[in-house]
């Protein structure tokens, strides 16, 4: 008998003892607690995330936008009197704010983590107003401290705030030109400008070759980028890079290039790449009439074959085309 007495006594006090203490420790966090909610702010700690080469608000920004709020610069008030998802919401107005997150650490450092907006692509409207396109298709407007390096468009047919279905779809051809530009290191070098034309259509502007390259829609954009490189590397690194006019490469499978002196294309040298297929000819107007065959001198040619020899003129301002067909079967 005494010795059940024994062990529920003992199972008793340990009961207590394991009482005792979580009662100590919650007094102790409540002591923690409070003894934090009535300390200081001793200062302000600004974290920057984003693009590191395009940084359009700075710490002290950001500072000053928490200091504008209702309750002013937060440094020497009490951690109690600290709204954290009020002043969050505060920082998020920015417009090159995407995402801000403040705490207060274990030194009473208020800590705010932004995350910047990345800009896309920079746009001008046919009104000559310009805003900056981000990676999840929104509109920054333009900062007058700094200017990212991004691609350009210009010609934008509308300035409104909310497009209507066809400028919308546009907007998104843009955004994907320009992604893909963004992150080809030659290409951004290369491609100075992006014109919109009036039918909605993409022409790009070299830094490099006095020509204009006809892009068409803004579809199929790796694989129109893909020939355009074929082109560059297996044509106009051959024959010089003012040779063109104008290169388009909106068709299916092929560039076609306009050149400048209206002479006929000379075949180019063996490309380098054997998995590119090149074919290059003359390719003149339906307009001009066909060219006279040739005359065997042992067959008289045949009556209905004989065309004048004015034929074989190209008109005055004509100028040839090179047609360049990369190889389907092998792409590069």
């Amino acid at each position: 008998m005494q010795s059940k007495t024994k062990i529920v006594f003992k199972r008793i006090g340990k009961a207590l003892l394991w009482a005792g203490a979580l009662s100590g420790f919650v007094c102790l966090l409540v002591a923690a607690v409070n003894d934090k909610n009535q300390s200081k702010i001793k200062g302000i700690t600004v974290k920057m995330s984003g693009d590191d080469t395009n940084f359009f608000i700075s710490e002290k920004d950001i500072k000053a936008l928490i200091a504008s709020g209702p309750q002013k610069n937060p440094v020497g008030k009490p951690v109690s009197e600290m709204n954290l998802a009020a002043l969050e919401k505060l920082v998020e107005r920015d417009p090159w704010v995407k995402s801000a997150e403040i705490f207060i650490d274990n030194n009473n450092r208020l800590t705010v983590d932004v995350r910047q907006r990345d800009p896309l692509a920079r746009v001008f409207t046919f009104t000559g107003n310009s805003f900056y396109l981000d990676d999840e298709g929104g509109r920054i407007p333009v900062s007058d401290r700094h200017s990212a390096r991004v691609p350009v468009f210009t010609g934008f047919p509308s300035d409104a705030a909310k497009l209507t279905r066809t400028d919308s779809l546009l907007f998104s051809q843009i955004a994907d030109i320009a992604n893909y530009i963004s992150k080809d290191t030659f290409w951004l070098a290369q491609v100075e400008q992006v014109v919109i034309t009036e039918d909605k259509k993409f022409e790009l502007i070299p830094k490099l070759g006095d020509h204009v390259i006809e892009f068409g829609q803004g579809t199929d954009v790796a694989k129109k980028f893909d020939k355009l490189l074929v082109f560059y590397r297996e044509g106009l690194s051959k024959v010089g890079w003012n040779t063109y006019t104008r290169i388009n490469i909106a068709y299916e499978g092929q560039v076609v290039g306009t050149r400048r002196d209206g002479k006929a294309a000379p075949p180019p040298p063996p490309p380098v790449d054997s998995t590119v297929n090149i074919d290059v000819h003359s390719a003149v107007t339906a307009s001009a009439p066909p060219p006279k065959p040739e005359r065997r001198p042992d067959k008289p040619p045949e009556r209905t074959a004989t065309r004048p020899a004015t034929a074989t003129v190209r008109p005055a301002g004509q100028q040839p085309r090179a047609i360049y067909r990369p190889n389907q079967n092998n792409r590069n």
